[in-house]
């Protein structure tokens, strides 16, 4: 299991060989990006790709836990969606 610090406005999340590490700080002000990007707009501060194996399974997931669906999709294997504050990800089909 992954060891998790947390204090006010900032988590992270490593994993027990301390390989990888993936920090969250809270940004006062915060603004959720625009997707897909527009200049002069606020442009998202982190993207994340997931690959999953069952792409619809995943999405369904992902929606069940909060996440959007965005109206934009461009490619066929790929999904975007925005997590609960706005920020775009992508399911990724693993077609390998």
């Amino acid at each position: 299991m992954a060891d998790v610090h947390e204090e006010p406005g900032t988590a992270v999340v490593a994993p027990p060989r301390g390989a990888v590490y993936i920090v969250f700080q809270e940004a006062a002000g915060y603004r959720p990006p625009t997707w897909p990007p527009v200049d002069g707009e606020q442009r998202a501060m982190m993207h994340l790709d997931f690959q999953v194996a069952d792409l619809d399974a995943a999405v369904a997931e992902a929606v069940g836990l909060g996440a959007v669906l965005a109206p934009d999709q461009p490619q066929d294997n790929v999904r975007v969606l925005f997590d609960p504050a706005g920020h775009p990800f992508c399911l990724c089909r693993d077609d390998g």
